[in-house]
């Protein structure tokens, strides 16, 4: 095209012509791309009548937000997997603590020995532990008799004073020869890079799980690495709620108590929080990181599946595990979470044990900390209402944890918020145990959570507006991306 003619498409009204034209050329190939991957067809849907509708509004939505599996980290999978392998040769040991659960959890273990490549396994020692202080203080007990190695990855990692002692702690290990990999989520931690640098000037390799890396990962800034691991020598392993800073203390007086639970894991399964985080860290680094493996000794005899989870799986496995969880429900299902906004499947799989005549309790926080999601949350209480379970609202601080009980046969504890993001784009990660021990004390945790809280009726969810139902209505058509 010569100047004079651009000069003079861009004269005038003509700019406008021009702009809607380069709008539709980018719109139509995206259009045609929803319709090939988006998850269902009412998604597919909205998402063709929107860029043709309004290209200019839904293009950078759609790039931002259209996305649900992390490509990026999917072709780089295989080669993680094998390198993870080659590099760690005694995974194959794991094998011999290959443990079949008890009758009512055998699907479950099948399902995630295919999925994930390791199911139950035997000989650990599980730990509940409830809230900040207990958890913080098991930590960091941990890495101050580590000998070989630190794993350190949080969504959430502040530099206030308890990131300061967790530093401190891994500054010292990292100073007496041991070798310390940190990694975070640069949106959820914005650490200063004073704090970044004073790790690395001890030894410590620090990353950020960057997921805008490399070719056509620019825009996938949707996708969050939700995951709360510390792995010691492998021989102990740290997974669930809490991430690091004052407030998971309880110190944010606008937050006020916060209610959360850490699981501690000693033995052969703590060897699969390592697998997760050496994936995560060959995407961030292109390397893997310093870590001298060696299996570990048995500690107890409590089974256990550290199962994590993301969007760059070949099925959908987190779904797979609710489902697989919920399913096998006879008497009761027990769930503390603090966003209920769970995707059809995980809501249906609810409904159903429900005709089941199990015992479905739900319990939330009664204040949340995103006004969102608490609205759209709002819809799917009132449903479960009416399907026959019961809602709890949690009154005494904000809860935090992410636990359900199922029967007295199976206990989780992990990352995974029921939520869209959470099931289908975050990275998570979570501990399911058919131990009785442990299934006790989380259900003995969760039945505490239900004495400190409202429960909700049916009654006050039909005396609501119909402006309230428009809201949480509206909110919920959100939840795809919340």
């Amino acid at each position: 095209m010569s100047s004079g003619l651009l000069s003079t498409l861009l004269n005038g009204d003509n700019w406008l012509l021009v702009f809607s034209a380069c709008a539709y050329a980018l719109a139509i190939p995206s259009a045609i791309r929803a319709v090939l991957v988006t998850r269902t067809s009412q998604g597919a849907m909205g998402w063709v009548i929107a860029l043709i509708a309004m290209p200019v509004v839904s293009l950078p939505l759609y790039w931002v937000f259209g996305r649900t599996k992390f490509q990026g980290y999917v072709n780089r999978r295989a080669q993680i997997d094998e390198l993870a392998l080659r590099e760690s040769e005694h995974l194959q040991a794991l094998q011999q603590f290959d443990s079949e659960p008890r009758p009512g959890v055998q699907g479950l273990h099948e399902i995630a020995s295919k999925l994930s490549g390791t199911g139950f396994l035997g000989g650990n020692c599980l730990e509940l532990l409830v809230e900040g202080k207990a958890t913080f203080d098991s930590i960091v007990t941990e890495i101050s008799g580590a000998e070989r190695y630190i794993l350190v990855q949080y969504y959430i990692f502040r530099a206030d004073n308890v990131g300061r002692r967790v530093a401190d702690a891994l500054i010292e290990r990292a100073r007496a020869g041991v070798k310390v990999s940190f990694l975070f989520d640069p949106i959820g931690s914005s650490l200063p890079r004073s704090f970044i640098e004073e790790l690395r000037d001890v030894g410590i390799r620090c990353s950020p799980f960057d997921t805008t890396r490399g070719k056509g990962n620019r825009f996938q800034v949707n996708f969050r690495n939700h995951r709360k691991i510390v792995v010691v020598d492998g021989r102990v392993a740290f997974v669930g709620g809490l991430n690091v800073g004052d407030d998971y203390l309880g110190l944010d007086p606008e937050v006020g108590r916060w209610r959360d639970a850490h699981v501690r894991v000693q033995g052969p399964a703590a060897v699969m929080a390592a697998v997760a985080f050496v994936k995560d860290w060959y995407w961030a680094r292109r390397k893997l990181p310093r870590m001298d493996f060696e299996l570990p000794q048995p500690c107890g005899a409590a089974r256990a599946l550290l199962w994590h989870t993301g969007p760059a799986d070949d099925q959908p496995e987190c779904t797979v595990s609710l489902l697989s969880s919920f399913n096998a429900a006879r008497k009761r299902i027990w769930i503390a979470n603090p966003y209920f906004v769970p995707t059809d499947p995980v809501q249906q799989a609810l409904r159903l044990a429900i005709l089941r005549g199990v015992e479905v309790r739900v319990v939330v926080p009664e204040k949340g900390d995103n006004r969102l999601i608490r609205k759209a949350s709002l819809l799917y209480q009132a449903e479960l209402l009416r399907a026959g379970g019961r809602v709890f609202r949690f009154s005494n601080g904000f809860l935090h944890t992410k636990a359900f009980v199922v029967d007295d046969l199976l206990a989780c504890v992990g990352t995974v918020n029921l939520d869209h993001r959470s099931i289908l784009i975050n990275f998570e990660i979570a501990v399911f145990s058919d131990d009785a021990g442990f299934v006790g004390s989380v259900a003995a945790m969760l039945e505490d959570d239900f004495a400190e809280s409202r429960e909700m009726s049916l009654a006050e969810v039909n005396r609501r507006s119909i402006w309230h139902r428009f809201v949480t209505r509206a909110a919920n058509m959100l939840a795809p991306i919340l």
